[in-house]
């Protein structure tokens, strides 16, 4: 009986031995003593108990040691005593209250100032003597804001959310400061591009800190909420331009910013409570991606300026313009070679260009930036050149667009928290803004009041759906982990859509009243005339047509040559957005009940190290 106890005997003890082994590195004596004794014959019970208990003690460790690595590497979930959907205490939702309040306000005048200037340019390049900077005033906001928009989300994953908050809050506020004070078109320009980075800043941040707050599905609630002031901001924006401009001034298009922002930063400073790692500050300084903000910069500014330059300060196949547009391009592929090679905290994870589902919602928020600040930016213009509006009309008359945006921006919040669906309002949205955009191209001079109100409305309908759906249908196919960077690189996306919108824009109405020369002469106009409302000059002496020309039959043809013009404008939107259109074909439908919890983010180098080791595994 006890030999044949003796293999089954030898046999455990090897299989624990083997376990000890490979579970706990290095052996201890006791682990080399049992594996010695495995090697003589002769095997007691005392051998056998001792195995057993290396095994039993070293299994142990593992299993401790695994479940520490595994709590290291996991997301921490949040506590609901601190979670803001559970957490139902008057002191909390008042917490909650003010701090949306708080990113309701950063975000209304960083979107404020994207359309508030469309009714004043004019006003104000007069005032400041310089035509050049019509396209400049909103273009170079635009361009600061599309360049700086994942560097933003980059500081904000080293240094925390609120830090780069209230610093682009500050910036922001001082930034209009200089606006408001200047006395030419440089000291304007660059507070405008100082102001459009700020402006990223509070765009991203705003946005991030919300994902960080919610989880995905009632994410998409506060998402309407915010896109819905968003576009109250572009409703109201032209229409206070216009309303400083003939009644006080229009520096207080910036000064109104002082109080706005100031409020917003004492709620955040006070109200808002995320993670904050309090990173050493070279610490910090050492894990920016500075090869992926230089470069991103660079082929943001190169590729923008040759566009602007293209066909008004220089010829299209001028050196100055090609090499602006070739080496731009170049730099993105500069811009992607950093981010996969060189950087070790990289500006935009490359990984989420694997989804062919992102892909599309970077191209629909694109083609969706582009026609919806471009009909807000040119409309206007449309209004006081070929209707003959005074810039405060201009401002009532695009009320029909941005009302209808702000109201189905909030219902398709809605929609989504209560469905869980988003794939049907994006392709819905997609569709009306081709159709909207395109209904524009019938724009004429004597087009009744009736079209142009009902034409708004349609392409409000189609750009309001496609504000924040995008972002959900993104953020449902990257990790929590992921959301900031993808949310940041959609950002840029948005943003360079309405850089690009505004001086492709801008090129296309000073290259076609170039075109109108011809029977500009043939209605009886002067040279000068002629020069003074053709090219860059065109949509500066828009206000200047009834003190120049007295004849009625040469003011109308200066108009139709200004709806013409324009009238081009709207083709390329159309085309544009008819990419949009089929774009949305690829987006991924996900119900959101799959994404009901809320994980609290971690920011902070450690939280960025994890993430990279998750990213290459």
């Amino acid at each position: 009986m006890a030999s044949s106890e003796s293999p089954q005997n030898e046999s455990s003890a090897k299989r624990d031995t083997t376990i000890t082994m490979d579970e706990s590195s290095p052996p201890s004596q006791l682990q080399k003593t049992a594996s010695n004794r495995l090697d003589t014959p002769n095997i007691t019970m005392d051998d056998i108990q001792l195995a057993h208990l290396t095994s039993t003690v070293s299994g142990a460790a593992a299993a401790a040691a695994a479940t520490t690595t595994q709590e290291a590497y996991q997301p921490a979930p949040s506590d609901d005593n601190n979670d803001p959907e559970t957490d139902t205490t008057p002191k909390a939702r008042l917490q909650i209250a003010a701090t949306l309040l708080a990113l309701g306000l950063a975000l209304f005048v960083a979107a404020l100032d994207q359309t508030i200037v469309a009714t004043i340019i004019p006003t104000v390049v007069a005032d400041l003597h310089s035509a050049a900077g019509y396209v400049w005033i909103g273009g170079a906001y635009l361009l600061a804001n599309a360049a700086a928009a994942n560097i933003w989300a980059n500081l904000s994953d080293i240094w925390g959310r609120k830090l780069m908050l209230l610093t682009a809050t500050a910036v922001f506020l001082g930034s209009s400061i200089i606006c408001a004070e200047s006395v030419d078109m440089t000291m304007m320009i660059v507070g405008r591009s100082i102001q459009g980075i700020a402006g990223a800043g509070l765009m991203q941040m705003v946005t991030i800190t919300v994902s960080d707050l919610f989880s995905v599905r009632h994410r998409s609630l506060y998402f309407g909420i915010l896109e819905c002031i968003w576009a109250i901001a572009g409703a109201v924006g032209p229409l206070m331009g216009g309303a400083f401009t003939e009644t006080i001034s229009w520096r207080w298009v910036y000064w109104i910013n002082l109080p706005v922002s100031g409020t917003a930063f004492v709620l955040l400073f006070f109200f808002l409570d995320v993670h904050n790692p309090r990173t050493p500050f070279w610490d910090g300084i050492k894990a920016v991606d500075w090869f992926g903000s230089l470069s991103i910069l660079a082929l943001t500014l190169m590729l923008l300026l040759g566009l602007n330059f293209g066909g008004d300060a220089f010829a299209w196949n001028s050196p100055q313009v090609i090499c602006l547009i070739v080496f731009g391009c170049l730099m993105s592929l500069v811009f992607i070679y950093c981010e996969k090679r060189l950087a070790k905290y990289p500006l935009m994870p490359m990984n989420i260009f694997r989804e062919k589902s992102n892909i599309a919602c970077f191209v629909v928020t694109f083609c969706q930036g582009m026609v919806y600040l471009g009909g807000e930016y040119y409309l206007p213009l449309y209004f006081q050149s070929a209707k003959d509006a005074s810039p405060l009309k201009s401002g009532i008359l695009v009320l029909p667009i941005v009302l209808t945006e702000s109201i189905t921006s909030a219902f398709t919040g809605i929609m989504m928290h209560q469905t869980g669906r988003f794939l049907e309002i994006i392709i819905f949205g997609a569709v009306l803004c081709a159709v909207g955009t395109g209904l524009y191209i019938d724009l004429k001079t004597d087009t009744s009041l009736v079209k142009i109100i009902l034409y708004q409305i349609v392409t409000g309908l189609g750009t309001g759906c496609l504000f924040s759906s995008p972002i959900i249908a993104l953020q449902v196919n990257v990790s929590q982990a992921d959301t900031a960077s993808a949310t940041a690189t959609l950002g840029f996306i948005r943003n360079m859509a309405t850089a690009v919108s505004i001086v492709l824009g801008g090129v296309i109405f000073q290259n076609s009243m170039n075109l109108q020369k011809p029977i500009l002469r043939a209605a009886g106009l002067s040279a000068n005339q002629t020069e003074l409302f053709a090219g860059e000059s065109a949509s500066a002496s828009v206000f200047l047509l009834d003190s120049v020309i007295s004849d009625p039959v040469q003011r109308r043809a200066v108009r139709d040559a200004w709806s013409w013009s324009i009238r081009n404008i709207w083709i390329l939107y159309t085309c544009v957005a008819g990419v949009g259109v089929v774009a949305s074909l690829f987006v991924r439908n996900v119900h959101l009940s799959q994404h009901e919890d809320h994980v609290e983010t971690k920011t902070g180098i450690g939280e960025k190290a994890t993430r990279r080791n998750s990213h290459e595994d």
